[in-house]
Formats: C-alpha cells, structure tokens, sequence
C-alpha cells in the first residue's frame, strides 16, 4: 500500500511553499528533494522517485521553489532558492525528529542545496544529486564546482552518461578530486531527465529507477 502523502505549507521569509510529505511506517532517514529549474515538486519523474523511496521505508519531502510556487518558470535569484531550501530543511528537521536528514534534487535543485551545504546553511547528512548540472550545455569548459570541496558530507552524483550538463570526461575529475565523499553512478545513455534515446519509459517509472542506488547510499551513510 502506497505511503499516503500530506500537502504541508512551509513557511519562509519570501513566502509560503508547498510542500508534499510522505512518512512510512518504520522510516529510517528523511530526504528533502527539490525540483529542475522547469519544474514543480509534482513532476512525474519526482514523484516516481520519492513514492520508490517510501517504498523503502525512506521518508521524503518534497516542495516548490518560491517562482514554481507563483506559478513562473524563470528561476529565483540565488538568494530566494537559498531561503526556499532553508525553509524546506526545518520542517523536514523537525518532522524527522531523531532521523537523519539527506538532500537534494534534480539538476538546479540538487545544485542549491549544495550550495547551502557548503556555506553550513543546511546541516545535513549526505547529498543526492539526480542529474548534477555540472556545466551549462556545450560549454565544459565552465565548470561549476568550486564549492563542492567545501561539502564534507558524503555526496552520491546519479548522472546519465549522455547528459550535456555533465560530460563524463569533466564530471569523474571532479569526482576523483572529492575522493571518498562522492560515489558517481553513471546511468548509461541517460540524458539530463534520465531519458534513453530510442526507449520509450514513462517519466515516473524513471525516477523509481534511480531510487534503489539512492536507498543503497543511505542506508550505508547511515550505518
């Protein structure tokens, strides 16, 4: 039986988000997930993802960027996606009670929360990136890395090996360079959604793909 979710309303000093809350019978950890930059916390790939988390007695929180919540499709400035993440993460602190709490997202999403980490924003567990945006498309040589040496949880990159945002010859330096902290799992023939050319797989189905290596990652992180 699914893990029914609850719509929450979580509180910022930008506004008010959305938030969407599933906590199984049993939940050893709490992950905060935040969408793309086109996306809302109800994308079809989000909610395959989470809903094979709770599956796994893993709870999850997902919720809008302030601009996603007003209905926009240009992202916010830095500044609001901090305050939008910062938000998220105390209610997800508080609603995890003991647990511990990971984060991340997809593409920009999973990029601002590491940001924050970095900066001691979010005193999280460990990161999960679905799809880092390592370098904007056809540009690798603009790299976006700099502060993920300043991240000293441990960070799992979940990338499609045809992704322009991330191509594998510039991604597994980096990966190298973090040493221990960051386990890559190539996800062959994906593209920046996880999306194989020639396969037809509905978005949902996607995102539970990637929920068994993520579990994996936790659960070791955790002990």
């Amino acid at each position: 039986m699914p893990t029914p979710e609850q719509r929450i309303q979580i509180e910022t000093e930008r506004g008010s988000l959305t938030g969407a809350l599933a906590v199984p019978r049993g939940a050893t950890a709490m992950l905060v997930i935040a969408h793309g930059a086109g996306g809302t916390l109800d994308a079809p790939f989000l909610v395959g993802f989470t809903r094979a988390m709770n599956t796994e007695r893993i709870a999850t929180l997902r919720f809008n960027f302030l601009y996603s919540e007003a209905g926009r499709r240009a992202p916010d400035a830095e500044p609001k996606l901090r305050e939008a993440w910062r938000g998220a993460f105390a209610v997800a602190r508080k609603r995890a009670k003991e647990r511990p709490v990971f984060v991340g997202g997809k593409s920009l999403g999973g990029r601002i929360a590491s940001m924050c980490v970095a900066d001691g924003e979010l005193d999280a567990t460990g990161l999960v990136f679905l799809g880092y945006p390592l370098h904007p498309p056809g540009k690798p040589e603009k790299i976006r890395d700099a502060h993920l040496y300043d991240v000293k949880v441990p960070m799992l990159f979940l990338q499609g090996t045809s992704d322009p945002f991330a191509k594998p010859d510039r991604l597994r330096p980096v990966v190298a360079k973090l040493k221990k902290r960051a386990t890559l799992v190539p996800i062959e023939g994906g593209d920046h959604s996880f999306r194989v050319r020639g396969v037809k797989r509905d978005d949902r189905d996607i995102g539970a793909s990637l929920a068994p290596d993520t579990v994996a990652f936790i659960r070791k992180v955790d002990g």
